[in-house]
């Protein structure tokens, strides 16, 4: 039996199907040994299970011809707003990366395109949005009910000190958070619902210096973000609320977000 150490890499090369065969039961072993990295395995293997249930059928579409020109670099980058059904995996896509599981699409991604800071924030937080927002059972991986562990967990992740803000006077309670990759660094995602079972979230992560605001929708049918990047840091409030309700409630968490980090 293959005797050395193990990672979380290796996690994903068992998930992708490329831990070499020989490794395998020493593989299991280390995994039965460390009940932490079991975790993230099965954690991991739910998220893979739950995109692939979200986007089955679209990742298998042909790509369109003037998309692969553009990835081949044949054509200029122009901003459009895709098809729903091609957003959504294009939002897979972006988690994907993100996470460092999406080998071939992370070879490829920005390819010809800018890439600032403002959209990259967006389209993170847009992304996140649809993948865990329309989960039942693993939306969270800290429920509403451990909300100072959540906070503080969540605060030393990220390097920022969070302050889950309080949504109940504009109809929504805390459902949890969970904590995700966000490019180089790390992000804080807080989901909200109201007693209809609309959900939004709050996606918060350490940014540069850059000042930055405004609203960003991906498709036309999805869901629209409200960001911010200031004072260090970037904050996205994601929903698919009308516009006018999102901005009273994005304005509501950007104050109370301001404030926590001020005290």
């Amino acid at each position: 039996m293959i005797r050395r150490d193990f990672s979380e890499r290796d996690i994903h090369m068992a998930l992708d199907g490329e831990l070499p065969s020989d490794e395998r039961a020493a593989y299991d072993a280390w995994l039965d040994a460390n009940p932490e990295m079991k975790a993230k395995s099965a954690r991991f293997t739910a998220d893979r299970t739950a995109l692939r249930a979200a986007f089955a059928g679209v990742l298998d579409e042909a790509v369109p011809a003037r998309l692969r020109k553009v990835v081949l670099g044949e054509a200029p980058v122009k901003a459009a707003v895709p098809s729903s059904r091609w957003w959504l995996a294009a939002a897979a896509a972006v988690l994907l990366v993100a996470g460092g599981l999406g080998g071939y699409l992370a070879g490829v991604d920005g390819m010809g395109q800018e890439d600032p800071a403002e959209d990259r924030l967006a389209e993170q937080a847009i992304a996140a949005h649809v993948i865990y927002a329309a989960e039942k059972r693993h939306a969270v991986e800290v429920p509403a009910s451990d909300k100072d562990h959540l906070q503080t967990w969540l605060s030393n992740r990220i390097g920022l000190k969070l302050v889950a803000p309080d949504l109940t006077a504009n109809g929504f309670q805390l459902v949890g958070g969970r904590l995700l990759p966000a490019g180089e660094n790390k992000a804080a995602m807080l989901l909200y619902e109201d007693d209809k079972g609309e959900r939004i979230s709050l996606f918060v992560t350490a940014e540069s210096a850059e000042n930055a605001k405004g609203t960003y929708i991906a498709a036309q049918d999805g869901p629209e973000a409200v960001y911010w990047l200031d004072k260090g840091y970037g904050c996205a409030v994601v929903g698919s609320l009308p516009r006018e309700q999102l901005a009273v409630v994005a304005k509501s968490a950007y104050g109370q977000l301001l404030a926590g980090l001020a005290s």
